[in-house]
């Protein structure tokens, strides 16, 4: 099972109830992705230090909520066969038979368990030391009813690629292993999509930034992630995030 991402330029569903502006984090030095679940009992410690993680300011962070232990008595309320398929993507990149919770995915290249924040960040400073931290400048903005997005020049080639996500949502977790918890969960991907391919060359892409019919639109990660021969994720050499504005007055 290999990851799937639904191409399609012309569907970049982004916050058409306020303004989109580019995030704080003006040089990342990292993306970190979460993979967790409300019916995890490992879980709840991960997504308090992924949390931290967003804090922090200088990390694009997105959390990807399985599907595979809904089967323990409680259907995460943010979980998704297409979170799953990413993560089990990357257990075939990385040579690993299997997948686990909380599992925090580094630049695409390296995994790590989701509880430790200093061996992460230990992680993306070696990355970056060692060139394979985020080589390739990425810069994202609103422009009218369209997204331009300005890519740097580089080596190699890597799929343009959207990641949209809530900025928070709180869950009170009924049944399972989580039972009675009230749980705070930030950055939760509901949808990622492939708009493009760099080539390695300086290039603009710009794409409407049409209404998807979804309520949540609160930001969106542009990744510049290569990928296996197969199909699944690899390295994220370029990255930068938008966040929903406020409403003009």
């Amino acid at each position: 099972m290999f990851p799937t991402v639904r191409s399609a330029a012309f569907l970049i569903g982004l916050f058409s109830t306020g303004l989109a502006h580019a995030g704080d984090i003006a040089e990342p030095k990292g993306v970190v992705e979460l993979f967790t679940s409300q019916g995890c009992a490992s879980c709840p410690p991960a997504d308090a230090a992924f949390k931290k993680l967003v804090e922090q300011g200088d990390i694009i962070a997105l959390s990807y909520h399985v599907d595979y232990w809904n089967y323990l008595g409680w259907t995460d309320t943010l979980s998704s066969k297409e979170n799953t398929e990413r993560q089990y993507g990357y257990a075939h990149a990385f040579g690993r038979s299997g997948v686990y919770t909380p599992q925090a995915v580094v630049n695409g290249r390296d995994h790590l368990i989701g509880t430790d924040i200093a061996a992460i960040n230990q992680k993306m400073d070696g990355m970056k030391t060692a060139g394979e931290g985020l080589t390739v400048p990425v810069k994202a903005a609103m422009n009218g009813e369209e997204i331009d997005i300005n890519i740097g020049p580089g080596t190699g080639k890597a799929d343009i690629v959207i990641a949209y996500f809530t900025k928070k949502e709180k869950v009170e977790v009924q049944k399972g292993e989580n039972t009675g918890k009230q749980m705070e969960y930030w950055h939760a991907v509901y949808d990622v999509q492939t708009v493009g391919m760099w080539d390695g060359k300086e290039m603009k892409i710009t794409v409407p930034a049409r209404t998807m019919g979804k309520s949540k639109k609160d930001g969106c990660a542009i990744l510049l992630q290569s990928s296996k021969p197969g199909g699944e994720p690899a390295a994220i050499v370029g990255a930068t995030v938008l966040m929903a504005g406020r409403k003009r007055d």
